[in-house]
């Protein structure tokens, strides 16, 4: 790989850096996530490797078939957060390649409540979702949707501790590892302030504003952590952003300062919501939400958690309070919003 030249191969991109992005295929909405190969002497890191699926497996094996890289060459794995579509094929990878997996321990611990042998997410989740509102049957759906991941990530690999402050020798470059809580409890962001070069994970994309979701044993809360890290990231002069959805991009300031003005917009809707009628959490969802979530696990858990966390957000500023109605939490405005 080259610094000289943007190069398209079928479903890898090369940067400069000497980053090669690949996109490996996702089977919902995102369409995919990006994965970062970054070349150094003695080989390759790898970052995010994506889902564990068959049609990934075969865009992987088309990429380092085009590119010319042995499983061998892959030294380090340095996933960014927990999610299934960053963390799923890391086991697979580290069996191929017998390197080592980099994450921090905050996220190594959310992946172990999700998929480990004793896992108790999704009953947490769905309890947390009948508090709000959400019906029986659609808790049932989410529960046998976040179960059919286990297979999307194993196997599970054996794990190596990082942290914020911690320096990491990717490429041909030293990255600092950042902390970037908000979208993902632990998610790390990797500066490289040579080149100023950011690697954002899911904390600041292009074009789509990051999924903040309020779960179980995690942050109380997320918005807060993810408008405060918003605040913290836009400190660092950033010329290109690798993204973990869409296409690298340039303009970092200006996308920083776009998600947080939708997320001012978004409390102002909701509290005008509220000034019409109190309401749960799930009757929320469905007005913001609407069609994208009729019918769509995926899609619901993730509108249900955004909701409850700006719901969260507003009640931690006094704008909204909550009291038990009928067996669940209703929301309605305070004096002072």
């Amino acid at each position: 790989m080259t610094e000289s030249a943007n190069v398209v191969t079928g479903q890898a991109r090369e940067w400069p850096g000497g980053i090669l992005q690949v996109r490996i295929p996702l089977p919902f909405s995102l369409k995919w996530v990006n994965s970062y190969l970054l070349q150094d002497e003695q080989g390759y890191t790898l970052v995010d490797p994506g889902l564990h699926t068959e049609q990934a497996l075969d865009v992987w094996k088309q990429v380092l078939g085009q590119e010319r890289i042995a499983f061998e060459r892959i030294h380090s794995i340095v996933l960014t957060h927990q999610h299934p579509d960053h963390f799923g094929l890391a086991g697979w990878f580290q069996q191929q390649t017998g390197a080592p997996v980099y994450m921090s321990e905050a996220s190594y611990a959310y992946t172990r409540r999700l998929w480990g042998e004793e896992r108790s997410f999704a009953a947490d989740l769905t309890r947390l979702y009948r508090l709000h509102g959400m019906p029986e049957e659609l808790q049932d759906d989410i529960r046998d949707h976040l179960e059919s991941f286990v297979a999307r990530v194993s196997p599970m690999p054996n794990v190596s501790f990082i942290q914020a402050g911690d320096t990491l020798q990717m490429g041909s470059s030293s990255w600092l590892a950042i902390d970037a809580p908000g979208h993902a409890f632990g998610q790390l962001c990797f500066y490289d302030g040579n080149r100023k070069h950011m690697l954002c994970g899911d904390q600041v994309l292009p074009d789509i504003t990051p999924n903040i979701s309020l779960v179980p044993g995690e942050e109380e809360d997320p918005l807060a952590s993810f408008l405060r890290s918003l605040q913290e990231l836009a400190a660092y002069e950033v010329e290109l952003a690798f993204p973990g959805h869409r296409e690298p991009f340039a303009d970092y300031q200006g996308r920083i300062h776009a998600l947080l003005a939708f997320h001012d917009r978004r409390l102002a809707y909701i509290l005008e919501l509220l000034k019409d009628r109190p309401q749960h959490g799930f009757a929320l969802c469905q007005t913001l939400f609407g069609a994208r979530i009729a019918g769509n696990a995926h899609n619901l858990r993730f509108a249900m958690s955004e909701t409850l966390a700006h719901l969260v957000h507003l009640e931690r500023q006094s704008k909204v309070r909550s009291r038990e109605g009928d067996g669940v939490q209703i929301y309605e405005i305070t004096d002072i919003a």
